[in-house]
């Protein structure tokens, strides 16, 4: 391993005198950057802020005596995210992770879905929204694909009125007109909100999709109908692994636009990780430590944006291993 890296560095640091001179500089002022963050980090920045304010970063206004939920929500999330990883439980891998959202969500739900917030709030809204959207991507996907001239202009026109309008937009009039339309249910705000993330998104995800059916080979498609095999059999058993597998780069930066987009839920009263980072400077006894603040929300968001990003290399990668 000291012999790769010592070959990389060489090729790509100090192939010449040039590169080794800028290369030199830059290391320089990297050290001196990380010098001066870690001094502050350590010894000047005030930390004490973020640690009474933990519980509201983290879960928002959720019971003090219900936090047992949220670990244990977190628990089911990384065992299912653990078993995915694995190669003898992918084949499982749709009805694991619909089974581990839907008990994360059941434990959860019971002190009242608008009482979910701060970092809980982010990733729930996550998990489920991308959870929904992909499924309902596909089909819009299928649909704009289709011969029927009727289901093709119908998700034609959903595809193109999602992706024209802002998702603040959307969101906010979901929230709005769904008590309108039915005035007797009580639906929280949370669950109009993931609404509307849900249908914007899935519009995203189709085209995704849609791009991925053009990389398909259209020899494979004659062949297997030549076979006699039904246009069902086609598209979900050819067609659509391809797809996945051309366009799962794009579907995790969809996820992480999710997340970071998360912060949206604002506008209809809800408090999200970067909102609560915010009422935690509102109090006059923390106003002064907004570097602290923000660079912890910084980390977090990066801590949790690599985490996905690492998660889906390793599915890429095993996808990749099991064409050759």
């Amino acid at each position: 391993m000291i012999a790769t890296l010592h070959r990389w560095t060489r090729r790509n640091l100090f192939a010449n005198a040039t590169d080794s001179v800028l290369s030199m500089l830059v290391l320089a002022l990297l050290v001196w950057l990380a010098a001066t963050l870690l001094q502050w980090v350590i010894w000047d920045a005030d930390w004490q802020g973020i640690y009474e304010s933990l519980r509201l970063l983290l879960t928002g206004l959720y019971p003090a005596e219900e936090i047992w939920r949220a670990w244990l929500t977190l628990a089911i999330l990384c065992t299912a995210i653990g078993a995915l990883l694995l190669p003898r439980f992918r084949r499982f891998a749709v009805a694991i992770w619909l089974t581990a959202c839907g008990v994360a969500v059941f434990v959860l739900a019971p002190p009242g879905l608008d009482r979910w917030g701060g970092l809980l709030l982010s990733i729930m809204l996550t998990v489920v929204v991308s959870t929904a959207s992909l499924p309902l991507g596909i089909l819009l996907a299928f649909g704009r694909c289709s011969r029927n001239p009727s289901l093709r202009a119908c998700c034609t026109g959903y595809i193109e009125v999602m992706r024209s309008v802002p998702l603040i937009l959307v969101v906010y009039w979901i929230w709005i007109t769904v008590p309108l339309f039915m005035p007797d249910a009580s639906i929280s705000s949370l669950a109009r909100g993931m609404a509307g993330f849900t249908i914007f998104n899935a519009a995203y995800v189709a085209e995704y999709v849609r791009s991925g059916f053009q990389a398909v080979p259209r020899g494979q498609l004659e062949a297997a109908r030549s076979l006699g095999m039904s246009d069902w059999t086609v598209a979900t058993e050819i067609v659509l692994p391809q797809a996945i597998r051309v366009v799962q780069p794009a579907l995790v930066g969809n996820v992480l636009d999710v997340f970071n987009g998360a912060t949206l839920v604002f506008i209809i009263g809800l408090t999200d990780f970067l909102r609560a980072g915010q009422m935690v400077l509102a109090d006059p006894a923390a106003s002064n430590q907004t570097n602290e603040i923000y660079l912890f929300l910084f980390a977090v968001y990066f801590v949790v944006g690599s985490a996905i990003t690492f998660g889906a290399r390793r599915m890429e990668a095993h996808m990749h291993r099991s064409t050759r």
